[in-house]
């Protein structure tokens, strides 16, 4: 088990955000768009490698719901309906730590595929 584990997870009022404080003192915040789009859902990840999809049109999507998961992992539900993902503790504190990095491939996977951040439509 990970020596990193939240201490505090607190959705948003407007629900577009999760800030996430870890036992070492960090905190992160995040949007519930990254928290969608990086879901590490097999519906988002794949059941291998090269199967991974790019999500578009998540720009305003709200987090409705957190789920405690065990002791290492909490699922993230999503107003869009998505509700698989089973984001571990390590994965939230990646995100945290490489969501810019990370988002800016997405990003740059939604302009090569001719998508984008607004327009919802099926993921390939």
């Amino acid at each position: 088990m990970s020596d990193i584990w939240p201490s505090e997870l607190r959705v948003s009022k407007d629900r577009q955000r999760l800030v996430v404080t870890f036992n070492d003192g960090q905190s992160f915040e995040l949007s519930a768009e990254l928290l969608r789009v990086l879901s590490p859902s097999a519906e988002v990840q794949g059941h291998g490698p090269g199967q991974k999809v790019t999500v578009p049109g998540k720009r305003n999507v709200a987090i409705i719901s957190m789920i405690p998961t065990g002791n290492y992992a909490v699922r993230i539900g999503f107003d869009d309906m998505h509700d698989t993902g089973i984001y571990t503790w390590i994965y939230l504190r990646e995100l945290g730590e490489r969501g810019v990095e990370l988002f800016s491939a997405y990003e740059d996977e939604l302009r090569e595929k001719g998508m984008n951040r607004d327009t919802a439509e099926k993921p390939r």
